[in-house]
């Protein structure tokens, strides 16, 4: 039996962490989600998922401040970083970052998960 990928949620908006959790679910995900930075770091350390999508402005701090770090010790994540705020690709971020502005569409994930 194959064994599912686990993908974790770091946003603070709960009906876009919903949404997100009905599309990977149905893709054969295990899902799990945070709505802070604090709380979403930690369960990142209990989950270990293979897909992370992080919100840039969270209530504790900025999201894609942690997504270096967690890529260099993790080098196989698939990062998503996102963000309502017209976001860029911040400098530091190389090559392996998918930058989404909120509102996301199913349509155009489908491109990027398998």
């Amino acid at each position: 039996m194959l064994e599912r990928k686990k993908a974790l949620i770091i946003d603070d908006e709960v009906d876009l962490c919903l949404l997100l959790k009905n599309y990977l679910s149905r893709r054969n995900y295990d899902v799990y989600y945070s709505h802070t930075l604090k709380e979403g770091l930690n369960r990142f350390s209990e989950v270990m998922p293979d897909i992370l999508f992080l919100d840039n402005n969270l209530p504790d701090g900025f999201g894609w401040d942690e997504a270096v770090s967690l890529v260099e010790q993790f080098p196989d994540l698939q990062v998503h970083l996102i963000s309502a705020y017209g976001p860029s690709r911040p400098e530091k971020l190389g090559a392996g970052f998918k930058v989404w502005e909120k509102p996301l569409t199913l349509k155009e994930l489908d491109h990027y998960i398998q």
